[in-house]
């Protein structure tokens, strides 16, 4: 079934969406691969502010390609996702619900998200160009010292994933 997620979400949208579902997003996705997912971890432990508030938002795991004149963003396909699972367990029971990557999960990431209600969306690999099109703007929040690696915000429109992970713990094979 199609669906349509608009970010920030809420909870009970998130329910709705079934492992299997084709979903578009749309509105604001963080990206951070695992230096971000690092330091988030830490910022938790230490009782740190965050750079963004994980209530409601997303993240999704890609390495940027430099914009060309004209565009938000170069090339903006997915990285492999269980570069995060040693964090994600945290930073998923402290509100982030939503991840975007691709690639199977961790068993602990797979019980973080059937315990918190959250969904792991799984964006296709080779499509970097496609996902650049849904992109119309890209900015710096976080951590620029690590480059292409820094926290940064995407507006996305039909930004098209599949639910592999739903929030009753269904993995979609």
């Amino acid at each position: 079934m199609l669906r349509h997620l608009t970010i920030p979400y809420t909870a009970s949208e998130l329910m709705k969406i079934n492992a299997g579902d084709d979903v578009l997003l749309s509105g604001t996705l963080y990206v951070g691969r695992d230096q971000v997912h690092k330091r988030l971890a830490a910022a938790i432990e230490s009782k740190e502010a965050l750079p963004f508030n994980f209530e409601g938002n997303a993240i999704y795991y890609m390495g940027p390609s430099p914009a060309k004149p004209g565009s938000a963003i170069g090339a903006a396909g997915p990285t492999t996702s269980a570069r995060m699972d040693p964090f994600s367990p945290l930073l998923i029971r402290s509100g982030l619900k939503v991840m975007v990557g691709k690639g199977p999960r961790s068993e602990s990431v797979r019980e973080a998200i059937k315990e918190c209600g959250g969904l792991y969306l799984q964006a296709f690999g080779g499509c970097g160009a496609l996902y650049s099109s849904c992109i119309s703007k890209s900015e710096l929040v976080a951590y620029p010292e690590l480059g292409p690696e820094a926290l940064i915000k995407l507006t996305i429109e039909d930004f098209p994933v599949i639910a592999v992970i739903d929030s009753f713990g269904v993995v979609y094979a």
